[in-house]
C-alpha cells in the first residue's frame, strides 16, 4: 500500500474517528431524466425518446440494483436526489431511507448554476425541501449541486439552513468554507466523465473500458487511505447500474471492506465528524472569487 514518506504540507493530517485512517462514501447522484428535462426546458416539442429511455433505465432497474450492491456489503449510501425525479419516482425516497440511507438535495429539475438566478435558486432549494418532508418525513441536512458548482449565495443559502455542502474540490478530506462544512468531490471519482455516453451522434468519444478505470479507482484508493483523505465516489442510476460497472463496483468495495481502519460513512456522518472536531477549525477557508483579468486596469508610467 502506497504510503507518503514525507509530509511537506502546510496542512495538519486531517483526524478520522478514533481506529481509523481515512474515510470512504458512496455516493448516489439519482439524475434520471432530470437534466434532460432542464435541457428541453424551453421546447413544448421534443420527437426522439432515445436518450429519456436510457435514463428511464435507472429508477427502473439501475437504481434498485445499486441498493442489493450496498446491502451485500452492509453500507450506508447518501443519495442526492433531484426533487422533479422524486416528484415523479415516489417510490425512491422511501425505498432509500427504509433503507437507513441518507437522502441529499440535488436541486429540484437540476437546474444549472449558470442557468438560474438568486431568487430562484432559494426557491428551488425551499420547494425541494418541502417535497422531501412530505415524502418521507425528512429535512436533508446536505446539499450537492447540479454540475458541482457553487456561488455566495448559494453557500449562504446551505448555510442558512445549517445544511453541509458536497459540490467543491478544495481539499481530498472534509473542510468549512464560509463556515459551511464542505464535504469534497472529486471529478475523477465520478462515473459519468467515464462512462456517459448518450448516443445520437452527441458523443466525442466511447465510454472507457471497466477495467482501467477500476485500476485508477484503486490507485486513488490506496493513495488517499494512506494520507488520511476522503474517497466520494459519486455514481449514477442509469450510467452504474449496468452489470459490468455493478462487478467493478463490487471488486473496489471488497478492497475498501478489507481494512478495517478505513471508515465507510454516509456523506451526512462525516459532515457531522468535522463540525464537531477540531478539523473544523484546522481546515476553514475563506470564500474567494477569481479576479477576472478584463476587471484589471493597466497604466504606463513615464
Amino acid at each position: 500500500m502506497t504510503t507518503p514518506a514525507t509530509r511537506s504540507s502546510p496542512w495538519p493530517r486531517y483526524e478520522w474517528p478514533q481506529g481509523k485512517r481515512s474515510a470512504f462514501c458512496f455516493t448516489v447522484d439519482v439524475d434520471a431524466e432530470s437534466p434532460l428535462l432542464w435541457s428541453l426546458r424551453e421546447q413544448t416539442v421534443h420527437r426522439t425518446v432515445g436518450q429519456f429511455e436510457q435514463r428511464q433505465f435507472g429508477p427502473r432497474v439501475g437504481i434498485w440494483r445499486l441498493l442489493d450492491l450496498l446491502a451485500r456489503f452492509g453500507i450506508k449510501g447518501s443519495f442526492f436526489v433531484p426533487a422533479v425525479v422524486a416528484e415523479k419516482h415516489p417510490e425512491l425516497l422511501p425505498a432509500f431511507v427504509e433503507r437507513g440511507h441518507e437522502v441529499g438535495l440535488h436541486g429540484y429539475f437540476h437546474e444549472i448554476v449558470s442557468h438560474v438566478s438568486d431568487q430562484e435558486f432559494s426557491a428551488a432549494l425551499e420547494a425541494s425541501i418541502e417535497l422531501f418532508r412530505r415524502q418521507v418525513g425528512v429535512t436533508p441536512a446536505g446539499f450537492r449541486s447540479p454540475a458541482w458548482e457553487m456561488t455566495a449565495h448559494m453557500l449562504a443559502e446551505v448555510k442558512a439552513r445549517g445544511m453541509y455542502d458536497s459540490s467543491l474540490s478544495g481539499f481530498d478530506n472534509p473542510y468549512t468554507i464560509a463556515d459551511v462544512v464542505e464535504v469534497p468531490v472529486q471529478w475523477a471519482l465520478d462515473d459519468a466523465v467515464f462512462f456517459k455516453f448518450l448516443g445520437g451522434g452527441v458523443d466525442n468519444w466511447a465510454p472507457s473500458p471497466p477495467r482501467q478505470v477500476l485500476e485508477g479507482w484503486i490507485d486513488e484508493w490506496d493513495m488517499l487511505h494512506a494520507d488520511a483523505g476522503l474517497f466520494m465516489l459519486t455514481v449514477h442510476d442509469w450510467i452504474s447500474g449496468r452489470g459490468h460497472r455493478i462487478r467493478l463496483l463490487e471488486t473496489l468495495l471488497e478492497r475498501v471492506c478489507a481494512d478495517p481502519t478505513a471508515w465507510i460513512a454516509t456523506v451526512g456522518e462525516v459532515a457531522a465528524h468535522h463540525a464537531g472536531s477540531v478539523n473544523r477549525d484546522r481546515f476553514d477557508v475563506e470564500l474567494q472569487t477569481p479576479e477576472l483579468i478584463a476587471a484589471r486596469r493597466f497604466s504606463r508610467e513615464g
